[in-house]
């Protein structure tokens, strides 16, 4: 039997929405991977979680936490959504700190009762509870990036080590990444522009750590560093990405990451075009 809090308090009531997991580590590395925002939109269905950040309406990010994960998962409607503090969220998940001890975790059950109510979180570990409640918002419309998958034009899927090795020999002085991808050499390339001059990176598209090229036409977007850069949390948790542009030349990062029980989640991140691509190419 999965292990949880004791339900007394809660048996009373009846929520909307009631998830138990037996690490809540799984839960929180997945949000860390998309705090660069205190302000996060939580959307709940049968499926699992959605949990949605954005900054400058410019960049996105999505962690998916599927249904299968949790020991319980139970949405009473089609789907509950509210507006959230991440950072106390995330304050409260690991309030038991990191455990030294191995095998010990922090066993986690959620529960909301809907509009106007708090989220109440209750933590137990070694047979000591805590609760939590974390007052909610009403929910604001997400940004729609209207990613499309028709619409893509180029997708390469690559292991997450050979992208954290180039972010860490670019010149992260300068303002813009520029994404370089061509059906033709360099294939696939990444630029800046810093202080010390112009740095690439280049990888052919049968190097040992690509899984996967496709690319239809030769496509050269810049990006803002400072909206890539709180991908780079989820990059650090995460495997493989797969990183696909679409006609438009907005972004899509997807990142596949395993918790600690082997099991696979995801966290998307989506990002604009900087608009002066076109000034400094002309």
């Amino acid at each position: 039997m999965p292990r949880s809090p004791p339900r007394d308090e809660v048996a009373a009531d009846r929520f909307v929405f009631v998830a138990t997991l037996d690490n809540a580590r799984n839960l929180s590395n997945l949000l860390k991977a998309v705090h660069f925002r205190d302000q996060a939109t939580v959307f709940a269905s049968a499926n699992g979680i959605r949990v949605t950040t954005e900054a400058a309406k410019s960049v996105q990010g999505n962690a998916f936490i599927q249904a299968c994960i949790f020991q319980e998962f139970q949405v009473e409607e089609d789907s509950v959504m509210f507006v959230i503090n991440l950072t106390v969220l995330l304050d409260c998940l690991t309030i038991f700190g990191a455990s030294s001890l191995p095998g010990v975790t922090t066993a986690l059950r959620m529960c909301y009762r809907g509009y106007g109510h708090p989220l109440t979180l209750f933590l137990e570990e070694s047979g000591v509870v805590t609760v939590c409640k974390i007052q909610t918002q009403e929910p604001e419309e997400t940004l729609d990036f209207d990613f499309c998958s028709t619409n893509v034009l180029n997708k390469i899927i690559l292991q997450s080590e050979s992208l954290r090795e180039a972010f860490a020999e670019l010149d992260m002085s300068s303002e813009v990444l520029q994404i370089t991808m061509s059906p033709e050499k360099p294939y696939f390339r990444l630029s800046t522009f810093g202080n010390a001059g112009s740095t690439h990176c280049d990888y052919p598209k049968d190097s040992d750590m690509i899984e996967a090229f496709h690319c239809n036409q030769t496509q050269s977007n810049r990006y803002k560093i400072s909206l890539l850069k709180p991908s780079t949390k989820a990059l650090a948790l995460s495997s493989k990405v797969s990183l696909r542009i679409d006609n438009r030349g907005f972004l899509s990062l997807q990142y596949m990451i395993r918790n600690d029980d082997g099991q696979i989640c995801f966290v998307e991140y989506y990002c604009c075009p900087d608009e002066e691509l076109g000034e400094l190419e002309s």
